[in-house]
């Protein structure tokens, strides 16, 4: 056939073009859940690294003025990348092969505010906030694929598919007035280990 091994070129290249299309779908996302698992738990955001099972609270001075605010050498950007011009960030990342980590949130009387949780795939697998939970107090155990605990009277489950989950909170600052105010709040969003659940991992 005249053009037969144009169509074989061009099918083979159809094949690898398919291939790595769904190379790049399945692993682009674990990079870059990956670059902030770096920018978290090894640069930090001025202050150092943030451990694992450890939030970190944007400074307010960050959020007055994010273009200006100097991090030193060696910092993250992360949290002056994408301006949050209304929300100040909370992030941590979390490792659960140790056992559950337990969220407080604190009352937040009506403002928004949302704790994003999601996977090393970038998949969003759970929210605590105001539109999933309401803004009421709230005391939640974050557990992994492994755990095999009793829960605890008065506290929710948040079931992680993975041991590694990368958490992001978001408190909604009214002025710069409020500012003050949302970061009192922000800061009485807690994570520790706990205390009296037993994991068999």
């Amino acid at each position: 056939m005249k053009h037969k091994h144009l169509k074989t070129f061009g099918s083979a290249m159809v094949v690898a073009w398919l291939f790595c299309t769904l190379l790049f779908i399945r692993f682009w996302p674990h990079l870059v859940n990956s670059n902030f698992k770096k920018a978290i738990v090894d640069q930090g955001f001025g202050d150092g690294p943030v451990p694992l099972n450890t939030l970190f609270t944007e400074p307010q001075a960050l959020f007055a003025d994010p273009l200006h605010t100097v991090l030193p050498p060696g910092s993250s950007k992360l949290m002056q990348v994408g301006v949050n011009h209304d929300t100040l960030l909370i992030v941590g990342w979390l490792d659960l092969t140790r056992g559950p980590q337990v969220l407080h949130v604190p009352d937040f009387s009506g403002r928004y505010y949302s704790v994003q949780f999601t996977d090393p795939y970038d998949v969003d697998f759970a929210y605590v906030g105001t539109r999933a939970t309401g803004t009421q107090a709230g005391d939640y155990l974050i557990t992994g694929p492994g755990w095999r605990g009793s829960m605890p009277s008065g506290m929710k489950e948040i079931f992680s598919p993975n041991n590694s989950v990368l958490l992001i909170g978001r408190i909604l600052v009214y002025s710069g007035s409020d500012l003050p105010t949302a970061y009192s709040l922000t800061k009485q969003i807690q994570l520790a280990p706990s205390t009296n659940s037993q994991s068999t991992q």
